[in-house]
């Protein structure tokens, strides 16, 4: 029995200990020889090499007494002992990352293959990374958690948050693509839609980009406080929906993303009152301010906290804060600090926005990950790993009707080009780029544009790449980013 075990052990350690490797060696970008080098050196090299410097010490201290393990056994214990080494030594150094890596990457070797048997191993790697995810916990740190008021946050009653009902999001299939696809029709400013509802009064997502029109004409002396806002609203708007979006619009029009203290990593107070009087917060701080004037409207609007993915960061994420609203007894997410604008390099642009307010889960999930999974409003959750491995889409690609065809994933690796294929039922003029994260290697990709789109990109050097997707209604026009995806070439 312990012959069989040893025997076990002498598989299943080095095997984990090369997987582990492997994945993180694709998760950074690595040259595969490492591995491989590292393989042979922990079995059978090393071991063999431990055997024999053992023996040369025995023979020169003339031991005569006979050895209880044989030589099979020495080897087994010593590639045991080489691989367990092997392994804490990468979770130690790579902590986080290992989790990351094997979540995301564990399935390398089987890129490019399909089948009910490929399914069933891809699976079983991603369960076991699963079992990692404790570790990822225990070292992720929300910035913003010391921030936010506990009375605010969403609690753990017991209750699942139902979702509110809403048409799907999904593009329905596209018609047989003609030789030469007609050009769209012009499209009237986005602002001056009119916002659609389904049967039971739900808006349709996307919601026009248009301020509320209580919140356009606050007066000064309706500003002066929390309070003062939140009353002048509840007279103007009694559609709950509509209330809860003129409150949306109040945080995400009068509040300055506050740059300075998130580059620092030191945050000023981010409650309701000083972000009220200040004008300028990081999440924390819109999410609260947001959560209270719900309060004084007697809206029930809640603090999620948890991670969120945005362009150029890690497909892992960081720590974030957003809500989640009460509206006839069902549940929607927003996120208004996602809905004022943008960090660019010379500090913050405002850019109001809808495309976080009431997002469907499945385009919120596609970005933010709650720590209660409850509050992902999906049945069943997404795992961390399943929204780490999700392509990094922003929620605009939705409402602009794209399907991401291939790839599926968030990080992928090839060999000196990449193609990206998507349905485009609505004809959008897609744009592409390739760029390095560090700077340097930058260029366009070819795209052909049409009711399917297809993108090619070829990377001059091995390294580590982003592909952005850009969309415009017209050919000539601005184009907006839309998602990325990060692209391992060898």
């Amino acid at each position: 029995m312990l012959a069989l075990l040893g025997y076990v052990l002498l598989v299943l350690v080095p095997a984990l200990g090369v997987w582990l490797a492997s994945s993180l060696t694709a998760w950074f970008g690595g040259p595969t020889w490492l591995v491989v080098g590292a393989g042979l050196l922990l079995f059978p090299i090393l071991p063999l090499l431990w055997e024999a410097r053992a023996a040369r010490r025995r023979a020169r201290s003339a031991m005569t007494a006979e050895r209880i393990l044989t030589f099979r056994d020495r080897l087994v214990l010593r590639t045991v002992a080489l691989n367990l080494l092997f392994l804490a030594a990468l979770l130690a150094v790579f902590p986080k990352a290992s989790f990351s890596a094997l979540a995301t990457r564990g399935d390398w070797f089987l890129d490019g293959r399909a089948g009910a048997g490929v399914e069933m191993a891809r699976a079983g790697l991603f369960g076991t990374a699963d079992r990692l995810e404790w570790l990822y916990r225990a070292l992720r740190r929300n910035p913003y958690e010391e921030q936010l008021d506990r009375s605010r946050r969403a609690h753990d009653t017991g209750e699942r948050p139902v979702p509110a009902p809403r048409p799907t999001i999904a593009p329905t299939p596209a018609p047989p693509e003609p030789e030469s696809a007609p050009e769209p029709a012009p499209e009237r400013p986005e602002a001056d839609r009119p916002i659609e509802r389904t049967a039971d009064g739900t808006p349709v997502w996307p919601l026009p980009p248009r301020l509320h029109p209580a919140v356009l004409s606050l007066s000064p002396d309706a500003e002066s406080s929390i309070s003062g806002v939140a009353g002048f609203i509840a007279r103007s708007e009694s559609d709950p929906w509509l209330r809860v979006k003129a409150l949306h619009d109040y945080v995400a029009d009068r509040v300055a993303y506050d740059v300075p203290a998130l580059r620092a990593g030191r945050f000023p107070p981010q409650d309701a009152e000083t972000v009220f009087r200040t004008r300028r917060a990081v999440c924390a701080g819109y999410a609260q301010l947001l959560a209270a004037l719900g309060q004084a409207t007697g809206d029930e609007i809640v603090v999620v906290p948890g991670d969120a993915r945005a362009d150029g960061g890690d497909v892992t994420g960081s720590g974030h804060a957003w809500n989640a609203a009460r509206i006839g007894g069902r549940w929607a997410l927003i996120d208004a600090t996602w809905d004022a604008g943008r960090v660019a390099p010379d500090g913050f642009t405002k850019e109001y926005g809808t495309r976080y307010l009431f997002a469907p889960p499945q385009v919120q999930g596609v970005t933010h990950f709650p720590d209660e999974a409850r509050w992902q409003l999906r049945d069943p959750p997404l795992d961390r790993g399943e929204f780490f491995r999700q392509p990094m889409l922003r929620a605009d690609f939705f409402a602009e009707g794209f399907e991401l065809l291939s790839p599926r994933r968030s990080q992928v690796t090839v060999s000196g080009s990449l193609d990206v294929l998507l349905r485009n039922p609505r004809q959008r003029y897609l744009l592409a780029q390739r760029l390095r994260p560090e700077g340097g290697d930058q260029g366009d990709c070819d795209v052909a544009n049409g009711l399917s789109a297809a993108v090619h990109c070829t990377f001059d050097s091995p390294g580590t790449y982003r592909v952005q997707l850009f969309s415009s209604g017209a050919r000539h026009a601005t184009h907006w980013m839309v998602g990325e995806i990060e692209v391992q070439s060898r």
